[in-house]
């Protein structure tokens, strides 16, 4: 649950509809299974580390002991790095689905009254939504390990069963007339878009490294870590 609470995010929920609209069409599928893949072959390769390490640090720690501390300096802060990317998006994304639910009022009293920017990369507006989600977010992982096991087995439990309810009105509501050729078929973008889809479609598998971090809090690491790491991202 570990693994599979860090992975399911906006990943899953935000990137599918962008991807099967921009990029890969209803072959969006082949290019799920490309990136599970991939993201299959990463997980065994840290479940090798971890295993043979069982230290707290992930890929940190494995490229300390194999590499030395140059490069381990430089993992670290590219893990910083993705966990603050990878916070900021659920956020973004948490944000901007609730902010449509109330039609973009919550956007709207932002820009009016505390303003607006124009910063290349950056939004019109600050999202102080999310930032209050973060805010809230980090209170609870500050409560202790207990407080934010819990809170991730809640949250795991709950996308698995928005997940199995998409897949169940999916097929109840698909419309075989998509996949015509009318309508571009089934991979209107071809095999480069499926590929396109694939790299942009492994940011959903992101987040199954963090079971590493939990190698000294398990009783058996070098049983439970590969076991657990390879179940979740599969």
């Amino acid at each position: 649950l570990l693994g599979f609470g860090a992975m399911v995010g906006s990943g899953l929920y935000v990137l599918t509809g962008t991807v099967a609209r921009n990029i890969a069409g209803p072959a969006i599928i082949i290019s799920f299974i490309f990136a599970g893949f991939a993201s299959l072959l990463a997980a065994l390769c840290y479940t090798e580390f971890s295993s043979r390490v069982p230290k707290t640090g992930s890929a940190y720690m494995f490229t300390y002991i194999s590499m030395g501390e140059i490069w381990a300096f430089l993992i670290g802060w590219n893990v910083i790095l993705e966990y603050v990317i990878g916070g900021a998006a659920v956020a973004r994304a948490w944000s901007s689905y609730l902010d449509s639910i109330f039609d973009h009022k919550i956007q709207n009293f932002t820009a009016t009254h505390i303003g607006k920017w124009n910063i290349p990369l950056l939004a019109s507006s600050p999202d102080m939504l999310a930032a209050a989600l973060l805010i809230v977010a980090s209170i609870f992982v500050m409560c202790g390990a207990k407080v934010a096991s819990w809170l991730n087995h809640v949250f795991a439990a709950i996308s698995m069963g928005v997940i199995v309810f998409i897949l169940i009105f999916g097929f109840i509501l698909a419309d075989p007339k998509n996949y015509s050729a009318k309508e571009g078929g089934f991979a209107p973008f071809g095999f480069s878009g499926i590929m396109a889809g694939a790299a942009t479609c492994f940011y959903a598998f992101v987040g199954f490294d963090v079971i590493a971090t939990s190698c000294e809090e398990a009783r058996n690491p070098q049983k439970a870590i590969p076991i657990a790491m390879a179940i979740s991202s599969s």
